[in-house]
């Protein structure tokens, strides 16, 4: 007698219901989605007004405009926190390969000449948007100088917005000249080790600068790596299937409409979407040997979540001394940008990070 049964599969996200949104996924933290309510964000992104036809100075448009919104969400959620207490902060502003400024915005503890570890952090915004001078990254930056830990933030030239437009490579150029600085000024700043380490767009420009590190023969500038929620596949107007979480997670917070566009203006013409030094997805295994070791932070509820786990399990493929992280109930980037709602993740979360510079 056949005794087979059929289980049933109950699949996560909008994979199992495609009207699921954050704010009634019952794996989404309650505090974040509380902190998300009232700024309207916890249902669908809204559609962006652009199609398939619309041009590169359309998107570059749209961008710009919808940057200061950012900006000011950010300004929200970090205006009512205390100052951070034993850290300076100073500017250095440097000169980079293509002859450009770039500002370093350099915090450390306070009267302490060191040796600390040193991170280099590369700011989030898709490569496209956002600054290092922004409400959330000098936060962070202060939160990681008060773990005794020497942190400076990258001013790198965007693909839009206030400082673009710059595609690709100018952003990449931008974070190699400050690690070759930092590098430079290691003494200087009293840095024993050298982390880079960045979200998102600042994930991509991480692993990047990485990347193009070890094909220079410059891997000795950096001791360690620690991308959170890294934004690389550049794959997200085709969603392949062995990435399920732009399906699972689409629209939450972030969607793949906007990100798509986002490719374009930092690739235009798509004319390096298989370059791992545009994105670094398409990184293979032979690439990442011999790499220094690296983390890779994830967060549950993030489009972007797999693209990570992808590129973590090369490195293990690779034989790169590595771990990843995955921040549950979490959207993304959601442990760095909600301190007042989820003061213990984000307190995880930059206590890792440093945890791992001293370590190394």
């Amino acid at each position: 007698m056949d005794t087979t049964t059929t289980a049933t599969v109950n699949l996560p996200g909008r994979l199992g219901d495609p009207e699921m949104t954050v704010a009634t996924d019952p794996r989404a933290d309650p505090r974040m989605v509380a902190a998300l309510e009232p700024l309207g964000l916890a249902g669908r992104a809204d559609p962006v007004p652009l199609t398939s036809e619309s041009s590169l100075e359309d998107i570059r448009t749209l961008a710009a405009l919808g940057e200061p919104g950012f900006e000011q969400l950010f300004d929200i959620l970090f205006e009512a926190l205390p100052p951070v207490e034993g850290v300076e902060s100073r500017t250095e502003v440097i000169s980079g390969v293509d002859g450009n400024d770039i500002s370093l915005y350099i915090h450390r503890p306070t009267g302490s000449a060191g040796p600390h570890p040193g991170i280099l952090h590369i700011h989030g915004g898709g490569m496209v948007i956002l600054s290092a001078a922004g409400a959330s990254y000098r936060r962070w930056r202060d939160e990681l100088a008060a773990l005794e830990v020497v942190v400076i933030g990258v001013e790198f030239r965007n693909a839009a917005g206030a400082l673009g437009c710059h595609p690709f490579p100018a952003a990449l150029n931008d974070c190699t000249s400050a690690l070759e600085w930092m590098h430079a000024h290691r003494d200087d700043l009293g840095v024993s080790r050298l982390v880079v380490s960045g979200e998102s767009g600042g994930g991509n420009l991480t692993l990047a600068t990485t990347l193009k590190a070890r094909r220079e023969g410059r891997l000795d500038r950096i001791d360690g790596v620690y991308a959170q929620c890294p934004y690389i596949s550049g794959a997200y107007a085709s969603m392949p299937p062995e990435l399920p979480s732009l399906h699972e997670n689409d629209g939450y917070f972030i969607a793949n409409d906007t990100m798509g566009y986002f490719v374009e203006a930092y690739d235009p013409g798509a004319a390096n979407l298989t370059n791992p030094l545009a994105w670094p997805w398409h990184a293979s295994v032979d690439d990442l040997v011999g790499m220094p070791p690296h983390v890779i932070s994830v967060n549950e509820l993030d489009p972007l979540r797999d693209e990570g786990l992808d590129y973590f399990r090369k490195l293990v493929a690779a034989g790169v001394s590595t771990y990843s992280r995955t921040v549950n109930g979490t959207c993304h980037a959601g442990d760095l940008l909600m301190p007042g709602a989820m003061p213990e993740v984000y307190a995880a979360s930059a206590r890792d990070l440093a945890t791992f510079a001293h370590e190394l």
